[in-house]
């Protein structure tokens, strides 16, 4: 975490984080379909062609899946009071998260939650997910039952890491100024204390785990 701790950012503040971490997840593969695009432009050889449109279509099903997720993640998703459907949130979870390293074992019953319970759990994932670099597996298990259920995200893979700075953020709510990776954790606390739960990440054993309860 750049910079040194300092008070909660206000509203404005943090909308302008969180959008800049939405665009920081979405540049990569724009960029790369914008990269296509122009080798297109340059008449290429058939082999060039047949690399730069499946370029495209990677890039912009990876941008498409990012923005499903973002959208539900980080914004609006439906009216006050809504409640979301945990299958179409594992659907969202698998297309951003899933690739050739990271797997998700989700063993949550399919049911209708609050809104702001299910933009938590993805919001834990997204945590867990920065916890092993190089790939693993993401086990989700739910904890009680309900409309109140919380959750338990266990991170296990190679070299799985406890970044101090996330966990540090999720306990004290204090946040670098200016920090879009910061934002993130800061804002799953705020999701936790709106569901009238805490978060906390911990190293167990081998793995990592993003609780909350």
């Amino acid at each position: 975490m750049s910079g040194a701790p300092g008070p909660a950012p206000d509203a404005l503040e943090l909308a302008a984080l969180l959008c800049s971490r939405v665009c920081h997840d979405l540049i990569s593969p724009v960029g790369a379909i914008v990269n296509g695009l122009e080798v297109l432009d340059d008449n290429p050889k058939p082999e060039d062609r047949e690399f730069a449109l499946d370029l495209i279509r990677k890039s912009a099903k990876t941008a498409s899946a990012r923005l499903q997720f973002c959208r539900l993640a980080f914004g609006a998703a439906g009216s006050a009071g809504a409640q979301i459907d945990l299958g179409d949130a594992q659907n969202m979870a698998r297309g951003h998260i899933e690739d050739g390293k990271t797997s998700i074992a989700w063993n949550l019953p399919r049911l209708l939650l609050p809104k702001n319970r299910v933009k938590l759990l993805l919001n834990m994932m997204v945590i867990a997910q920065q916890t092993i670099p190089r790939g693993g597996t993401l086990t989700v298990d739910p904890i009680g039952e309900g409309e109140r259920m919380s959750f338990r995200v266990t991170a296990s893979g190679l070299n799985a890491r406890l970044p101090q700075n996330i966990a540090d953020i999720l306990g004290s709510g204090q946040i670098a100024a200016s920090d879009a990776h910061s934002v993130q954790p800061y804002y799953t606390r705020l999701l936790a204390e709106s569901c009238g739960l805490g978060v906390k990440l911990v190293a167990e054993g081998e793995s990592v785990v993003v609780t909350a309860a």
